[in-house]
């Protein structure tokens, strides 16, 4: 998995926005799908999308103390979509484009990766109800985005199932399809401290930002029972939110309850204390 590079915060100079977007680039095994790598390509090239991951994190970490919302938050989405993606079907999970369209696997990558990669634009717009306006962007964009890969009627069938991938990865959205619950659960996955690192260290301290700085690290590979398990290791105790309210309420309503194991650890003899004091 890709490994978090500093987002920005609250306490930081502000940067110039061609600045700002200059380095922003995802970037995710393709394993010779060409119209992923196309569509990796295109969104890398384009100032607008930068700018929505770009605004996107000024408005969660710099206004709201929230979470990483960056292009970084991207890639690591992205990536973990992919790998889950790869694990499912290698054990004979069906993509949904498959089943109703007879299109392949490949195809649904792609599908997943748009997801991922447009998930949250609207943050750009607002935190509230930030999916829909998720929406919105993306129904503008991914079109062009995909117009050198795919042809009518096709290229819509792409645009139409990455944006149920968006609107179902909201906590109450109800995924219909493998690749949405796939967007979903790849997002929540997204836990590890380097997430939380500056609302927290910035002395934002709620239970948000204590649970996900308790995330040492999360590891996802082929599972024995299910096909992929997910590990997750703990500093402290107060992880178990993000495991418990966080990551099973996405996982539950995905449809991939039954192919994904979770299992959380702690090192209890060395918990390590992460205030020493809360106070209200």
């Amino acid at each position: 998995m890709p490994s978090r590079e500093g987002p920005i915060g609250s306490h930081e100079e502000p940067i110039p926005p061609r600045e700002a977007i200059a380095e922003a680039r995802v970037r995710a095994p393709s394993r010779g799908n060409r119209r992923l790598e196309k569509l990796l390509e295109a969104v890398n090239a384009d100032e607008q999308v930068k700018a929505w991951w770009h605004v996107s994190a000024v408005n969660a970490t710099r206004r709201l103390a929230m979470s990483d919302h960056s292009w970084v938050h991207i890639q690591i989405v992205v990536n973990i979509g992919l790998r889950l993606a790869r694990l499912l079907f290698r054990r004979g999970v069906v993509p949904s484009v498959t089943a109703d369209y007879a299109m392949g696997e490949r195809d649904a990558e792609v599908v997943i990766a748009a997801g991922c990669l447009f998930h949250c634009v609207g943050m750009s717009i607002d935190r509230e109800d930030h999916e829909r306006f998720s929406l919105f962007l993306t129904a503008d964009r991914l079109g062009d985005l995909l117009a050198s890969s795919y042809e009518e009627p096709e290229r819509t069938i792409i645009v139409s199932e990455a944006l149920h991938a968006i609107n179902g990865h909201r906590r109450t959205g109800k995924p219909l399809t493998v690749e949405a619950g796939i967007v979903r659960v790849a997002d929540a996955l997204d836990m590890a401290r380097g997430r939380s690192r500056v609302p927290f260290e910035s002395g934002h301290q709620n239970i948000h930002s204590l649970s996900a700085y308790a995330i040492e690290e999360v590891k996802i590979s082929p599972g024995r029972d299910r096909a992929v398990r997910v590990e997750i290791e703990m500093s402290n105790s107060a992880g178990i939110f993000q495991v418990d309210e966080l990551l099973a309420t996405k996982l539950r309503g995905s449809g991939l309850e039954e192919h994904i194991e979770v299992v959380a650890r702690i090192d209890a003899e060395h918990e390590q204390r992460l205030i020493p004091v809360f106070r209200i």
